[in-house]
């Protein structure tokens, strides 16, 4: 038994470096809500995906408890994966790509836009 099946999350990730960062603004570029936009909550690099609000919502039924007497179905943010969001660009309206630049000795995120 040498080659041993690793649990689920702990396989070497595609994404080795996220550039996005937690409440960042994103463009969903994928899937079925293309063209929403929203905040990134939480990111999980280990499985490369993040949790934006707004985008892939399901429902999940909530049985009654002290804190929530009524209980029934509540919509909570799903993970999406970090290729189909693009950082989201103000001025032209457009998802844009993330790059660094040195300046000053202090490394910073800017946006490449394409022209």
């Amino acid at each position: 038994m040498a080659n041993k099946l690793p649990y689920r999350g702990s396989e070497p990730t595609k994404f080795k470096k996220i550039k996005l960062k937690k409440d960042d603004e994103v463009i969903c570029i994928g899937g079925a809500d293309k063209g929403k936009k929203g905040k990134i909550l939480s990111i999980d690099k280990r499985k490369d995906r993040i949790f934006v609000s707004g985008i892939n919502k399901r429902k999940k039924y909530v049985r009654p408890t002290q804190e929530n007497p009524q209980g029934g179905i509540i919509e909570i943010e799903n993970s999406i994966h970090i290729s189909n969001v693009m950082l989201y660009d103000s001025k032209k309206k457009k998802g844009a790509r993330v790059g660094f630049e040195v300046k000053n000795g202090s490394k910073e995120r800017t946006l490449k836009s394409k022209g």
